[in-house]
């Protein structure tokens, strides 16, 4: 059983910086691999960031590449997304998700079906 719990989102300009952070309670041994989606009004959800099977092996979508940078704490169960640079166009709904099944890629079959998720925290960017 694992529960999210995402933080940091917010209103920012054009340029601006935000890091959104996820608390993960996880009550089993098995070992859970993060990752970021974000769905904007009217859009499909769409995969941001997803780790690897090691903690220095990271996936991003084109989008955010060299913006977003995500990372972990593995002490704190926690997961960070760094975004910095934000546009009008990162405006969105962002969830954690997790599951026992590691990232290979962005592409909808290198990742897992994430079976958990946060309720999601909102990112607001203005022109």
């Amino acid at each position: 059983q694992v529960q999210l719990q995402e933080s940091g989102g917010g209103s920012v300009q054009a340029g601006g910086s935000l890091r959104l952070s996820c608390a993960a309670s996880i009550f089993t041994a098995t070992p859970y691999y993060m990752a970021w989606f974000r769905q904007a009004p009217g859009k499909e959800r769409e995969a941001v960031a997803c780790l690897g099977n090691t903690g220095e092996i990271t996936y991003y979508a084109d989008s955010v590449k060299g913006r977003f940078t995500i990372s972990q704490d593995d002490a704190k169960n926690t997961v960070y997304l760094q975004m910095n640079n934000l546009k009008p166009e990162d405006t969105a709904m962002y969830y954690c998700a997790a599951d026992s099944e590691p990232c290979y890629g962005m592409s909808w079959y290198y990742r897992p079906d994430f079976r958990y998720w946060g309720q999601g925290t909102q990112v607001t960017v203005s022109s």
